[in-house]
Formats: C-alpha cells, sequence, structure tokens
C-alpha cells in the first residue's frame, strides 16, 4: 500500500499548481487524474491532425513583470516559475455587443472609460466614482453574501450599463443564476476589466507541459488513467483513497479538486450533495476557417460577448441551449501570435445539463449538430456569416464537461455554495478549485497553491 505525505484528486490547473507547491518543499506528493491528459477544464484534445483547446479562450489577470504584488506574478514566485518561461500575448481587444449597444475594451481601463463616456455619458462619473469603491474592496473578507445587483444599483443606477458590466464577468466566472456574490464581482472585475485577457505563447499543450514538467522536477508523481473510487476515513481523519482498479493508497493529507459534489460522494459525506450541485454549465462549438476569410467578419476582436435581449439572462437555459447570448472567441487575435493558415471561431452558450444527459444515445449526435448549427447561426448575426467557410467543426456539452472533469452537472464554475476556506468535516481533507470560490486560470492555480499554504505546509 503506498504511502504519501500529499494526494491531490484530479490534474487540472489547480491540483498541479497545488502539487507543486507542496513538492517544491519536499512533501511526498501523487497527483492522480482520471483522463490520460492533464488540464481538467483547461486541457486540449486532437481531432483529425487538429489541437482543440478546451477551457481556454483567454486568460484573465494580465500583468507585466515588474508588478510584483498582482495575482500573475505572485503565482509565478510560489510556483517557482520565472516570467520569462512565459511568453505573453495581450488581447488585441474585446467587446460587449448588448441590446444595440457597444463596449470595447482592451487591457488599459481607460479605453474602457472611454467607451461608457460615449455611449453612457449620463453615467461615466459614477463609474469613476464605482471603480474607487472597488479598490478598496476586500474580496476575501468573511463577510455574508452581498447581492452585485443591488450594490451596481445603488452605484450606478443604469440597468442596461450595469447588465453589459456583468455579462463577461458572469460567463467568465460566476456559479450563480441572475446575480453575484459581490466578492466575486470584485475580483472578476479586476481580472478582466483591470488587468485584463492574455493566452500563453503556443497552445494550452505547451503551458499545461511546462507546469506538469515543473512538478516532476521536484520530485512529484502524476498519475494518468487513474479514477478514484472512494475516499477512505477513519473517524475524523482521512487515510487515503481507493481507485476503481481497487488498489489502495494511503496519505497524511487529501486535497480534492473534483468540486463539492463529487467529494462528498466518494468520501461517503453525508448531506445534501445537490444543493453543491452549479447549474451553469455551457456547450462550445469550435470551427476552423481559411486565415483569409476573417477579413470579412469586422474589424479584429479578441472576444466578443453578446446578448439580444433587453436584459441580461445568465441562467440555465429552457431548452437545450441559448443561442441568444453568449461568448465568440477568436482565439488568434492576440498581439504579436503569427497568423496560421486557418484559424479558430470558438462560439460558447448556456446549455441544459439536464436535457442533454436524458437524451438517448441515438439522439445525441443529431442534438449536437442541430445545436451547433443554430450557435453559429447566433453568432453570424452578430460578426457576419463564415459556415460555408468551415474546413471542420467539433463541439462538447455538458455531458461531455461532465465525463471529463466529473464537474457534477457539467457546471464549469461549480456550486453557488462557496467553501472558502477548502476545510471538510475530516481535518486532513481539503477541498480546492473551483468550489473553494478561486475561479480562472489564475485564479484555480491561486487556489491550489493557498490551500497547500494554509492547510498543507503549516
Amino acid at each position: 500500500m503506498a504511502a504519501y505525505q500529499l494526494l491531490i484528486i484530479g490534474g487540472g490547473l489547480s491540483g498541479i499548481a497545488a502539487g507543486i507547491r507542496a513538492a517544491r518543499f519536499g512533501l511526498k506528493t501523487l497527483i492522480l487524474e482520471q483522463h490520460n491528459l492533464p488540464g481538467g477544464l483547461n486541457s486540449y484534445y486532437l481531432r483529425q491532425g487538429r489541437l482543440l483547446e478546451t477551457g481556454l479562450h483567454a486568460m484573465t489577470n494580465f500583468a507585466p513583470p515588474g508588478a510584483k504584488q498582482a495575482p500573475l506574478n505572485r503565482l509565478f514566485r510560489q510556483l517557482r516559475l520565472s516570467r520569462k518561461h512565459l511568453e505573453v500575448h495581450e488581447q488585441i481587444g474585446s467587446e460587449i455587443r448588448f441590446g444595440g449597444r457597444s463596449l470595447y475594451f482592451t487591457n488599459d481601463i481607460a479605453v474602457l472609460e472611454e467607451a461608457i463616456a460615449r455611449e453612457f455619458p449620463e453615467a461615466i462619473d459614477r463609474f469613476r466614482l464605482l471603480r474607487q469603491t472597488i479598490a478598496a474592496y476586500d474580496p476575501f473578507a468573511a463577510v455574508p453574501w452581498r447581492s452585485t445587483r443591488g450594490f451596481l444599483a445603488e452605484h450606478l443606477r443604469h440597468p442596461l450599463l450595469i447588465d453589459m458590466l456583468l455579462l463577461p464577468l458572469m460567463i467568465y466566472g460566476n456559479a450563480e443564476e441572475h446575480d453575484m456574490d459581490l466578492g466575486q464581482f470584485v475580483i472578476m472585475f479586476r481580472a478582466v476589466f483591470e488587468e485584463g485577457f492574455f493566452r500563453p505563447g503556443g497552445t494550452m499543450r505547451d503551458f499545461l507541459d511546462l507546469l506538469v514538467r515543473q512538478f516532476r522536477e521536484f520530485g512529484g508523481e502524476l498519475r494518468y488513467r487513474s479514477p478514484v473510487a472512494a475516499v477512505e476515513t477513519d473517524g475524523d481523519r482521512v487515510v487515503g483513497v481507493r481507485l476503481e482498479n481497487g488498489e489502495q493508497l494511503t496519505a497524511e493529507t487529501v486535497l480534492s479538486t473534483a468540486g463539492m459534489p463529487e467529494t462528498m460522494r466518494l468520501a461517503a459525506w453525508e448531506g445534501d450533495r445537490v444543493q453543491y450541485a452549479g447549474r451553469m454549465s455551457f456547450m462550445e462549438t469550435i470551427s476552423f476557417v481559411p486565415r483569409a476569410s476573417m477579413a470579412s467578419l469586422g474589424p479584429a476582436r479578441t472576444i466578443i460577448f453578446y446578448h439580444r435581449g433587453p436584459r441580461l439572462a445568465y441562467r440555465r437555459p429552457d431548452d437545450f441551449l441559448d443561442p441568444s447570448w453568449g461568448v465568440i472567441c477568436f482565439p488568434d487575435n492576440f498581439s504579436g501570435l503569427v497568423p496560421e493558415e486557418s484559424t479558430q471561431i470558438r462560439v460558447t452558450n448556456a446549455a441544459s445539463y439536464p436535457l442533454w444527459k436524458n437524451l438517448a444515445a441515438a439522439a445525441y449526435g443529431p442534438a449536437k449538430e442541430r445545436w451547433s448549427r443554430a450557435a453559429i447561426a447566433a453568432s453570424e448575426e452578430i460578426i457576419g456569416n463564415y459556415h460555408s467557410s468551415i474546413v471542420y467543426q467539433d463541439s462538447f456539452t455538458p455531458v461531455t464537461i461532465e465525463r471529463f472533469t466529473r464537474k457534477a452537472q457539467g457546471a464549469v464554475y461549480g456550486s453557488g455554495i462557496k467553501v472558502r476556506d477548502g476545510v471538510t468535516p475530516w481535518g486532513n481533507l481539503f477541498i480546492a478549485g473551483t468550489d473553494q470560490g478561486y475561479l480562472g486560470i489564475v485564479g484555480a492555480m491561486l487556489s491550489g497553491i493557498t490551500i497547500v499554504n494554509q492547510h498543507v505546509l503549516r
């Protein structure tokens, strides 16, 4: 029976970052990943010789190397990685299109201020005061849940502007429907608007290779195709895990990044798992088109957040997919990237997990084709026609997300109820990742690091 000081369930970004941090300080650490690739929600797969990324539209929290207190640079210091290891490409510029209005923004928030001054001149002074209030707010303070909508109504007093600002922040990191916790809003506002979007050089595979290599250089072990069947407990302590192949592993501490519902199931944790199941999941449709055809799609944008209804409807849809709002991402539209012969257009829309889950096997493929066409058609209303230029197209649904990540109901951002301290009823079992409350790629990695710092290395 193999023994470890730290055993991590899940080889996503949170788990790998936690593993690097622990292994760096000499802890015998093992990461168990059920899939044959690392990354979890932010991974990749190959189809017909093409590499398709999952999760990564763009990383948030951009910061120049000299900004020592910025989350991105704190992350790299904790992992003992130099920024020289990370080639970065900032966004060209993104746009929020909502009900015929538009806000353009870049990694310089002055550009967003100028857009608000043009579109909503009556609200620009209140927006500037809002930024000051956000700068002074501590999103990690132990305070009760507070409505972001109520907060913004008090400070901005402009429903359409509020919806436009909430759209990208909710899409990029909100597990709740309709509203979001104020602390989460502050985190996402800083990450998206104050700091901004970028992507690492190369592909998601290259970024993951960098992290896995660092973990292994510190002596960490990573096992693929090793799904956990149960977390073994003895009284108020966890003693290890049992794998689905029957193998038992002992550990002084176990860290789960599989989300609250799955962790509760594995540990036979008494409680209502349903209350922790998030409702927000998505379907993504990825299309490859010739680079030459992009010229007909208007000005270059990195990401377009769009909404065609009068008020923001951030919720699980009643149908399989809601194409009336979503994200259109152009992964090649970052500064300094060398154009490829073909480029991607990625369209992401809210999707209903129960409807996809209950489909008969024979109906699943046709449903994917139908709703992929609907997603493409909706995006064409925003950027122009490109379906006739598609040379390859693929999509994945909430069922795919659940299968490969074990996130209950394919909930990308996990539960609306966050366990911010990562503590469970067992003194040596901890939660990290989306259900701890840190979201986005940088946030997920900082989550794993924070739990190791606070509960393992101490």
